[in-house]
């Protein structure tokens, strides 16, 4: 099993022309790298504002493909930039990066059935 549950995406995006999803998924796709970037630097450097901001926005955005623990990983780094306290950032963030690179591989493939 993945982690996005494909019953729920399908019911989310059976509305949208084939073209939307994967526009929609293309923009998360190339600007994924970045957003990574911005969340490591947000970490490496204890901001704590940028660590909010930049976690909220790709939960944001991964919440649209239902991928509840990739979403609930983002929230906890999300709360650690709103609490103030980055204790366990870099484990929670490893965990996401893990589990947000798994989303990158899925939607690469769910994409090609909607080309």
């Amino acid at each position: 099993m993945g982690v996005i549950d494909k019953e729920q995406f399908t019911e989310t995006f059976q509305y949208f022309d084939n073209e939307i999803v994967v526009e929609i998924i293309n923009i998360f796709l190339n600007e994924y790298p970045e957003r990574i970037v911005a969340i490591t630097e947000s970490i490496k450097n204890v901001d704590y504002d940028s660590l909010k901001f930049n976690s909220h926005s790709i939960k944001g955005v991964i919440a649209n493909f239902v991928a509840p623990t990739v979403v609930e990983q983002a929230k906890q780094l999300e709360i650690m930039g709103s609490d103030t306290n980055m204790d366990g950032a870099d484990e929670v963030f490893a965990a996401f990066k893990i589990s947000s690179a798994l989303l990158v591989e899925e939607l690469t493939e769910i994409k090609e059935e909607f080309v």
